[in-house]
């Protein structure tokens, strides 16, 4: 799904849009910054909340300037890395690119919501079944539908399109198909470009441009390929439909994606239907999702 668009066509898409970071966010992050003594981990945590600021952040602390061995993909080592002065500078410098409309903003606000329920939902998840980086699986849950915004400004009926995508999921039929077919491009494979320009590692690029590709990759008969990105994918497929989104973002009331790969997902990460049912309403007490 990477390969769908031509370098042109990348261009033509990302070209001068970012995805713009939340207004509150900046304001407590300036309030933050007056303080005797920033606290680094509550900086962290601000910036954790918004994929549009924790995405410029990876991007500047895996630039080829700071020189590190492994990518960060973790927000609270990348602001230990930086220091509070120079990522609150950043941020300052990012602001917001742009002028939105209010109602461009208001339709952000799904986008918002959803990447942070998901993102909570995502690290629970993972710790609850023991996968080995929780903070990756956090990471995909909040940059996974980091093309929404991008789809968006440059398709204001996007939402409508999205919303049609969610309706005609499932039966083998993938959300980005229908994306493909009325737009001649997707969120996925946009987000994928987006994510491999701030930096994120490229298994978690991978992810992003395959979470709405989980069906035909979870029926694979190798059962040996790709363990990283099926680990990935089957926190945050989880993730997503505990999190409802198909109903924030699809306006649906039934999960028919969901429906299509609950089987082969749960059967991976050896759930019974009652345990995931459990352990859905365990993860709503606790507030995620």
């Amino acid at each position: 799904m990477v390969q769908e668009l031509s370098p042109e066509q990348i261009q033509q898409v990302l070209q001068g849009i970012s995805v713009p970071p939340q207004p509150q966010i900046m304001v407590d992050l300036q309030m933050e910054q007056f303080m005797p003594n920033p606290d680094l981990k509550s900086i962290a945590k601000l910036i954790s909340q918004d994929p549009g600021l924790s995405g410029a952040l990876l991007k500047i602390v895996n630039s080829p300037y700071f020189g590190l061995a492994n990518k960060v993909s973790s927000i609270q080592r990348a602001v230990n890395l930086l220091g509070s002065r120079s990522v609150i500078n950043m941020i300052n410098a990012l602001s917001i690119k742009g002028e939105m409309s209010d109602e461009t903003i208001v339709t952000l606000n799904r986008f918002w919501d959803t990447a942070q329920d998901v993102a909570m939902t995502c690290l629970t998840l993972a710790k609850r079944i023991g996968c080995e980086a929780p903070d990756e699986a956090y990471t995909l849950g909040l940059f996974h539908n980091c093309g929404i915004p991008l789809m968006l400004k440059r398709f204001p009926n996007y939402m409508t399109v999205l919303e049609e995508a969610y309706y005609s999921a499932g039966n083998e039929r993938r959300i980005v198909d229908t994306e493909n077919r009325l737009l001649n491009t997707n969120h996925a494979v946009v987000g994928y470009y987006t994510a491999k320009s701030w930096n994120l590692p490229l298994h978690l690029c991978e992810a992003i441009a395959n979470h709405h590709n989980a069906l035909a990759i979870f029926s694979s008969d190798d059962s040996s390929r790709d363990v990283q990105l099926k680990n990935l994918l089957a926190i945050l497929k989880m993730a997503e439909h505990i999190c409802a989104c198909y109903r924030v973002l699809g306006n649906q009331e039934q999960d028919h994606e969901w429906d299509s790969i609950r089987g082969p997902v749960l059967d991976y990460v050896g759930l019974s239907e009652y345990d995931f049912d459990m352990l859905k309403d365990t993860i709503h007490d606790l507030g995620a999702g």
